[in-house]
């Protein structure tokens, strides 16, 4: 049965600055394993972390992050690699995992889903390449599941016209085909009358940079899982693959089935050589957390539960979930009795604030840490916060977290109250910064 299923019986009982970047930099053969030291020499932050320092308000914690300016910075696995360098390079590609890993990420992320030839690749949804790739403006965009329709082409019941629209997945296409594609920050312009117009827009607070503003000769090298899997190897980082949800129906083609995808991907890092002790396979997915405890132990041993049920629950359920002791108790010990031994709910659940703005642990958090399971966060800076708070990922903060160097008082609470044991971050020098300055490996 799956998870939101049992959750939803135990509620009603009680009534998710730019970087200087070579792009012909590569990493050393004379790379050295995890478990020697991993020097301060090979990082790179960039002027964000230190922008983020000066715009905090005056307070204990901006003297001891200033105190910290000249360093030494080095690579932590307290700082992941949210799909590489998220903020600026365009997702799971080459450069934004070079760029993440430069950024002192010890752990770095693959996204992974599968093409009609049933290899596996970094993307993080099977069905974004019309907003993450130059797919659209190559002879591939044939092959999409859905052509791409102008804004207005169709109108909604009350005759408003409808926004540009595609949908291309990695199942639409070989592997061979994935790769002659290139990757862009993923963005579409909803009013857009042309394809060239459609896959611009690009938020203001991000940039094309490092992307290139050619959109059919993009900038981005899309991977496969096992070219992830060695370039990582080269980068002495961790790695954190999470499995997505498909979005074909499964077994796909009849006989590829769910267990198999979940497995394959795991044969993968075997057949790579990879240690156990350097993946952290995630799942949104319940069951397939559960797959890897129970059919591969040395790697389910950190397998890493991502909590949607913010999402999986209706919302008056999910709202008594977190609310009551009782439920927050029921709900992490079925998770611990499955054998899951880390959880990583977004940032915004694991937070509160006081009456007089001191930003605390959730209910959710306390009861986590109580039922012994780690935790990992996600996402730090994937929003903006120059318009003030109150984004997605720092909703139950008003107030507390409002501009961008506020960013840093969430993660300390993350840190020091919390104590979660790693955060993503589209930017992972500023995760960086505040590990190498606070002595988090």
């Amino acid at each position: 049965m799956r998870l939101k299923l049992t959750l939803l019986a135990v509620s009603a009982s009680l009534c998710a600055s730019a970087l200087a970047f070579d792009r012909d930099w590569k990493p050393s053969k004379h790379t050295k394993p995890h478990h020697t030291p991993r020097h301060a020499d090979s990082v790179q932050l960039g002027p964000r972390p230190f922008f983020l320092v000066d715009n905090m308000d005056d307070s204990q914690l901006k003297d001891a992050l200033e105190q910290c300016k000249d360093g030494p910075f080095y690579k932590t696995d307290f700082s992941i690699g949210h799909r590489g360098a998220a903020l600026q390079f365009p997702e799971h590609t080459k450069e934004s995992y070079i760029a993440g890993a430069r950024m002192g990420a010890g752990i770095v992320e693959c996204d992974v889903t599968f093409t009609k030839d049933r290899e596996l690749v970094c993307r993080h949804s099977q069905c974004d390449l019309h907003t993450t790739t130059n797919i659209l403006l190559t002879p591939l965009a044939e092959k999409c599941s859905v052509p791409f329709s102008p804004y207005g082409t169709e109108v909604d019941e009350n005759g408003e016209p409808l926004p540009a629209s595609a949908m291309c997945c990695t199942s639409d296409i070989t592997l061979d085909e994935f790769k002659s594609l290139k990757g862009k920050m993923d963005a579409s312009n909803p009013l857009a009358t042309t394809v060239e117009e459609y896959v611009g827009g690009t938020a203001d607070w991000r940039t094309d940079l490092y992307a290139g503003t050619d959109k059919l000769n993009s900038l981005g090298t899309l991977m496969s899982h096992k070219e992830s899997i060695e370039l990582f190897k080269e980068l002495d980082v961790k790695m954190t693959p999470e499995l997505k949800t498909p979005s074909v129906e499964m077994p796909y083609d009849g006989e590829y089935t769910q267990q198999e995808y979940a497995q394959q991907m795991i044969d993968e890092y075997k057949e790579a050589g990879v240690s156990p002790r350097d993946v952290y396979a995630q799942s949104f997915n319940f069951e397939d957390v559960v797959y890897w405890i129970q059919n591969e132990p040395r790697f389910g041993k950190q397998a890493v539960y991502l909590d949607d049920s913010y999402e999986t629950m209706e919302a008056e359920a999910f709202e008594e979930l977190m609310g009551s002791r009782r439920a927050l108790r029921s709900y992490m010990q079925e998770i611990s009795n499955s054998g899951v031994r880390i959880i990583a709910p977004p940032m915004w659940m694991l937070l509160t604030t006081t009456d007089d703005g001191e930003i605390v642990p959730s209910l959710y958090a306390r009861m986590a840490k109580r039922t012994g399971l780690k935790i990992i966060t996600w996402t730090l800076e994937r929003s903006n916060l120059t318009d003030g708070g109150g984004d997605w990922y720092h909703q139950t903060t008003v107030g507390a977290v409002e501009k961008p160097g506020d960013k840093f008082k969430a993660l300390d609470a993350l840190a020091k109250k919390v104590g979660v044991i790693g955060v993503f971050s589209d930017w992972p020098a500023t995760v960086t910064y505040y590990a190498s300055c606070k002595g988090l490996r």
